[in-house]
């Protein structure tokens, strides 16, 4: 009974402390009546300073499903990421076990409204409530407390409804920038403007709503072009030239609020370009020098500028003449400056003044804008365009018969003119009088001055002055000095007009077009009375073998006018041309005769010749014929050779340079009797050699300054010969292997045939001294019988008798018949110890 009671009392202590336990979750009263079991739930614990409150449920509902841990409440931090863990719950399930059906429990409504927050599975049981992210959760500017209905269902349709409350807590946050500055800025400012405010920065602390506490502003990036106020007011400390470079500033701005939390922002300032720069010029010619007569249209000058604000960009720029002018204009989009007129060195304002000054002027822009201006200057420089003429053609001079001798007759001086205004250009003389029986009476002097002296007897009774009528006839040309050596006109033919009106009117003839080049303005004169056209210069059928001019005719009342060709007819007057002009060369003085020296040749061109017309020969200089040419005639390329070797150890040779003159004449294709006759031209090429000598030879010349040419000569590889040493190398090594295998298998045969030693329990057959001879018999024994015809080891090892020794069977060498003794090879005579 003792024990009974104690155990009695045991049960009856620890279901006491169960019931403790359990009623601190519910309170049941196990009270029979009518409307089944009184339950106080834990949900009263939310009716702080009510009475309590009982519900009464039956025994079915007590076993149903039901939401664990809620209705509760949790905090949450505002600004969470989602996926943060708000609030842990659990389901009950219902007596039949059934499970809760997939998508529940679930979040059905709240107050006030939000996405905020969804709830997660953890296992069958256990739920997790989850910020979703898809709303922001922010303390200062949100709802702060939000009643979350959660609903639970299970497969049979027993559901359950629970409340949980989700408090947002304040977080201490940094500063916002306003707007989009939080993703960057880009701020832009013109160049050139005074340093100063840029831009106000500005940001806000999400924790003082009243706006009260400052916040503190910083540049990051040091910058010497810029500075920050604490304020956030962003100034420039200098003056910005796009032009200079650097047009692109990157900025970090950073804000800090009270309690240290600091964000960042970049601002990025770009310099804008405006048009505050000059254009500049870059064409650095400032004096042109140009020749007259150029025709209208020719590019004098091309005159370039830039403009630095469009630099990296094409430039429009527009230039023009300011300087009222006949003579030139400028093309307003490139620049260039063309003839406008024509450009007589000898007539009018530039005959006095050949100089003719511009202002170019450049703009950036039609209207406004930038401009820049440039002195230029052309001088007009004078051609030889202009004949010598003279204004008397016949002169008659009567000269008495005692007239001394060296009197002067005529000065033609007088008389001639040319209309060129400069020198040598102006200048002309007079060629040698001639005419029958003028020459011994009178004389030109000086020659070329146009002076008539008299230099003979005028004795008018002189039979010989009697029978020329004691007259004579001089004829004297008169002719430039400078090209193209204008000489007196040639006429070429005459134009006749006729009037038929009564009373006639004088004719005046003019040549109106053609008849002119480039290079020779005036070919064609005609007489303005006459109508007569001359030739005023040489014609050349290589550049124009035809003109056709226009002659007009004019009285005081009408004009007509007649087309005239003149054909200029070829003839051989253009010298050969070769290329090298001029070239100095060098040989070696053992150079092999018949090298072509230095590859140098000669390429030859003539305007009226055939190329096989060319004949060449080396003049003074070719001292003991060294050099010669090949081909020497019939091509118009031609190769320097060396003819003959040089000898300057036996004296034959003493000119170590030479100077070569090769004339190149066109006379190839003519015969004997026709070069007589037949005009010839000849070209020159001017060549230098110098001989090289061998270092220890001395030259004898007298010392003086030169440059002295060090000749080295080593072996060089040719990378064509490259088997040379490949063949040789892999012939060695093949030898050495043959070599070293013969003495390997020398070895083998002599330890495997001569083991010169006796075995551990007996003598050796022989003395110390007749071993060695024995091994050297041995070998030559071994020579002979291997070098037996048609015998070999395998079939004559056990009939082989040589010399009294015989093979024996599986052994290693020759024994002696006598006594069965194994050792080297030696005679029976020596085989007894």
């Amino acid at each position: 009974m003792l024990y009974l009671s104690a155990a009695f009392t045991v049960i009856s202590v620890s279901a006491l402390f169960f019931v403790l336990l359990t009623s601190l979750l519910e309170l049941s009263v196990g009270m029979h009546s009518g409307y089944g079991l009184l339950r106080w739930t834990p949900s009263c614990l939310r009716q702080i300073g009510k009475p309590l409150k009982y519900q009464e449920v039956t025994e079915a509902e007590r076993e149903a499903l039901h939401l664990v841990h809620l209705p509760a409440t949790s905090n949450v931090a505002e600004n969470s990421p989602p996926e943060t863990a708000v609030y842990k719950f659990a389901v009950n399930l219902s007596a039949s076990l059934s499970p809760v059906i997939p998508g529940f429990p679930l979040i059905i409504n709240s107050s006030p409204l939000t996405k905020a927050f969804k709830v997660n599975g953890l296992s069958g049981t256990d739920f997790e409530v989850v910020t979703s992210g898809k709303e922001q959760l922010d303390f200062e500017t949100g709802p702060n407390i939000f009643d979350l209905q959660i609903y639970v269902k299970d497969d049979v349709g027993v559901t359950d409804l629970q409340v949980l409350t989700v408090q947002v807590t304040d977080v201490n946050e940094p500063p916002h920038f306003l707007g989009n500055l939080a993703k960057g800025l880009e701020l832009y400012i013109a160049e050139g403007i005074n340093p100063g405010f840029i831009y106000q920065v500005e940001a806000f602390d999400p924790e003082d709503t009243s706006r009260n506490i400052p916040l503190s502003y910083f540049l990051i990036s040091p910058s010497k072009s810029f500075r920050m106020s604490a304020s956030g007011t962003l100034f420039s400390t200098t003056e910005f030239d796009y032009e200079a470079g650097n047009n692109s500033h990157y900025l970090i701005v950073e804000v800090r609020d009270s309690q240290g939390l600091k964000v960042s922002t970049a601002l990025q300032v770009n310099i804008l370009n405006i048009n505050d720069e000059i254009p500049r010029f870059t064409s650095p010619t400032r004096v042109y020098r140009i020749r007259e007569e150029l025709s209208p249209g020719t590019i004098v000058a091309n005159i370039t500028a830039e403009d630095p604000d469009d630099e990296g960009s094409t430039s429009c720029l527009l230039y023009s003449i300011t300087t009222i002018n006949n003579y030139f204009m400028i093309n307003q989009l490139t620049g260039t400056i063309q003839v406008a007129n024509r450009l007589d060195r000898d007539a009018r304002e530039l005959r006095q003044n050949p100089t003719i000054s511009l202002e170019v002027l450049v703009k950036d822009r039609p209207q406004g804008g930038q401009e820049n201006r440039i002195q230029i200057t052309f001088i007009v420089e004078d051609i030889n365009d202009n004949p010598a003429t003279c204004i008397k053609f016949t002169f008659s001079i009567m000269v008495p018969e005692r007239a001394a001798k060296g009197t002067q007759l005529l000065d033609l001086n007088k008389s001639c003119l040319d209309n060129d205004s400069e020198a040598p250009n102006n200048k002309f003389n007079f060629t040698t009088p001639s005419g029958v029986g003028s020459s011994s009476k009178f004389l030109q002097d000086p020659a070329g001055s146009g002076k008539i002296v008299l230099i003979g007897d005028l004795d008018y009774e002189n039979p010989s002055n009697l029978a020329s009528g004691n007259k004579y006839s001089i004829i004297i040309q008169v002719q430039d000095v400078a090209p193209p050596y204008y000489k007196t006109r040639a006429r070429i033919g005459w134009v006749q007009a006729t009037d038929k009106d009564f009373p006639q009117s004088s004719i005046v003839y003019s040549i109106s077009s053609g008849g002119a080049s480039l290079q020779q303005p005036n070919i064609f004169w005609i007489n303005s009375k006459t109508g007569e056209l001359q030739l005023v210069t040489k014609a050349d059928h290589e550049t124009t073998p035809t003109y056709i001019l226009r002659i007009q005719a004019t009285n005081s009342e009408d004009t007509s006018s007649v087309t005239v060709t003149v054909n200029i007819l070829e003839e051989n007057d253009e010298k050969p041309i070769c290329t090298p002009n001029s070239s100095f060369l060098t040989i070696p003085v053992d150079l092999k005769v018949g090298t072509n020296i230095q590859n140098f040749k000669l390429t030859c061109t003539d305007l009226d010749s055939s190329p096989r017309s060319f004949r060449y020969s080396i003049g003074p200089g070719n001292v003991n014929n060294h050099f010669t040419f090949s081909p020497s005639a019939g091509s118009n390329v031609s190769h320097l050779l060396l003819a003959s070797r040089f000898d300057y150890t036996g004296r034959f040779d003493k000119i170590w340079d030479y100077k070569l003159l090769v004339y190149i004449t066109d006379d190839n294709l003519l015969s004997g009797w026709k070069k007589a006759k037949a005009l010839v031209e000849t070209g020159t090429v001017t060549l230098s050699i110098k001989v090289i000598p061998h270092p220890t030879t001395i030259i004898t010349t007298t010392p003086r300054p030169r440059i002295t040419y060090l000749i080295q000569r080593e072996n060089m590889y040719s990378s064509s010969a490259w088997y040379v040493p490949f063949v040789i190398t892999l012939g060695s090594m093949l030898l050495l292997g043959l070599l070293v295998s013969l003495i390997i298998l020398l070895a083998k045969a002599i330890y495997r045939h001569c083991p010169c030693k006796a075995r551990k329990d007996k003598k050796p057959l022989v003395k110390k001294e007749g071993m060695y001879r024995a091994c050297y018999l041995c070998l030559f024994c071994l020579v002979c019988c291997t070098s037996l015809k048609g015998s070999s080891w395998a079939e004559n090892q056990n009939n082989h008798v040589l010399a009294g020794f015989q093979w024996l069977e599986g052994s290693s060498g020759w024994r002696s018949r006598r006594k069965g003794r194994v050792g080297c090879l030696v005679p029976l005579a020596h085989s007894d110890p």
